[in-house]
């Protein structure tokens, strides 16, 4: 696309609006002046109201906060504070929430992760959504919308109204468990765009193709929720004729972190609502602009149960530079890593989910698969299970060998003695594996009962 007549992310309106200043003014150094005056007051908000923060700020919040070098010396957040002490983050009383989420429990305490919002938080979303999904949809655009909307403030039901308030469309459908049942919506309700997370929007356009014999034509699909391979976003652009966009949000951001533009750059991040910094995992030092490391995020807005520092887990850097479409908003490179989502198979090397993505998906034949690594037996054992169509059986389990002797850290490892590879073949009847938030290697290991 020609970068002259590229339209600028909406997001840039709404940092502006947000910050109180006219869009075609906005600066870095306006949004970096507004980012410390909300730090300031998130700080202060949470030291004085929060049982939690009120211990764990305890000899640095009362020194004042004069530069953005100064946030260094306060300690960080996690996942694990939030599982064991959940209810004591929040700065307002339990009646004010409208929304508590619980995620599923990966803790070494075995506690479930519980977050909390108040209804001006949930309002944020739906705001950040509808400018977001502005840079791909228009009024009147019938939008299929591929998340959880089963309960009132669910992703699913924030994206409706936000699609709503668009003048557009949406056609809530929920999690893929059927595929024959999701493709019959789409031809049905004469879909324009999609929204979902990678694995499950690729499945459907694979199964159309090979098994179903449907041909759609979208104009944009956006993915969200995990990472998105390289793989996945040829074969949509491929098949549908649609341009794909990217989402990053978690739970604890509210669900909105960013989203890109069609320069398809990095994520334009949601600086009016989040200060965002990029740490080295093993020093816990802010690294340069443009240096990889681990995202931690802090809450600028939220009273009810805000976030300082909070280290998410995902590895990325910032992209040096303004983007194509001219916006001023910070850009975040694509998520392709969590920092404990690495498997070591031999020294010095080790696989992602990602690596797994980007080998597999390509495979013609394959709708999805799922990755288990067996590390308590002397040699260390990947098995792959794939959900295919077309092909025979013995042909893509071939064809599945040899993209993953392609992988570095496999091939060497099997070389060494150190990994065998077992690839199961299942063919599709329709339906999915259970889905889940975020794909991931399930890793098998000793129990350690001492």
């Amino acid at each position: 696309m020609d970068l002259i007549t590229m339209r600028k992310t909406p997001l840039e309106c709404w940092a502006a609006n947000k910050i109180g200043i006219d869009e075609a003014a906005l600066t870095r150094e306006q949004i970096s002046r507004y980012q410390m005056e909300r730090l300031k007051a998130t700080i202060q908000w949470a030291w004085r109201c929060s049982p939690f923060y009120r211990n764990l700020l305890q000899g640095v919040a009362e020194k004042e906060l004069t530069c953005f070098d100064d946030l260094r010396r306060f300690p960080f957040t996690d996942a694990e504070d939030i599982r064991r002490q959940g209810l004591q983050f929040l700065c307002v009383s339990q009646d004010d929430i409208s929304r508590a989420v619980t995620l599923d429990s990966s803790g070494t305490t075995g506690a479930v992760k519980r977050l909390y919002f108040e209804s001006v938080d949930q309002a944020a979303t739906v705001d950040f959504f509808q400018y977001g999904m502005a840079a791909l949809v228009e009024r009147g655009d019938r939008v299929l919308i591929l998340l959880p909307g089963e309960r009132a403030g669910s992703v699913g039901t924030l994206l409706a109204t936000a699609l709503n308030n668009l003048g557009a469309q949406p056609i809530p459908y929920g999690v893929v468990r059927s595929i024959p049942q999701a493709l019959e919506v789409m031809y049905r309700e004469r879909i324009d765009s999609l929204v979902g997370s990678p694995a499950e929007v690729f499945a459907l356009a694979r199964y159309a193709k090979t098994v179903a014999g449907k041909v759609f034509r979208l104009k944009n699909v956006l993915l969200s929720t995990d990472y998105v391979p390289k793989a996945i976003e040829g074969e949509l652009q491929q098949l549908w004729g649609c341009d794909v966009f990217q989402h990053y949000g978690m739970t604890e951001m509210g669900l909105g972190g960013g989203t890109d533009c069609a320069a398809h750059s990095g994520y334009h991040l949601h600086e009016a609502d989040f200060y965002f910094e990029i740490i080295d995992p093993l020093t816990f030092e802010v690294v340069p602009e443009g240096q990889k490391g681990e995202v931690v995020v802090t809450t600028l807005n939220r009273r009810g149960m805000p976030l300082i520092r909070y280290r998410t887990g995902d590895i990325s850097r910032f992209i040096p530079g303004k983007c194509g479409c001219g916006a001023v908003l910070k850009r975040l490179e694509q998520i392709s890593a969590r920092k404990d989502g690495q498997i070591v198979l031999i020294t010095n090397q080790y696989i992602t989910m990602a690596d797994l993505d980007e080998a597999l998906f390509p495979v013609d034949g394959v709708i999805s698969f799922a990755a288990e690594v067996d590390s308590i037996k002397k040699a260390t054992k990947l098995t792959i299970t794939a959900l295919t169509v077309g092909k025979s059986a013995g042909r893509i389990e071939h064809e599945l060998y040899f993209a993953l002797n392609k992988v570095t850290a496999i091939r060497l490892a099997r070389r060494a003695g150190m990994l065998t590879v077992q690839i199961k073949n299942k063919r599709c009847d329709g339906t999915l594996f259970p889905s889940k938030a975020k794909r991931a290697i399930t890793e098998l290991k000793e129990v350690d009962e001492n």
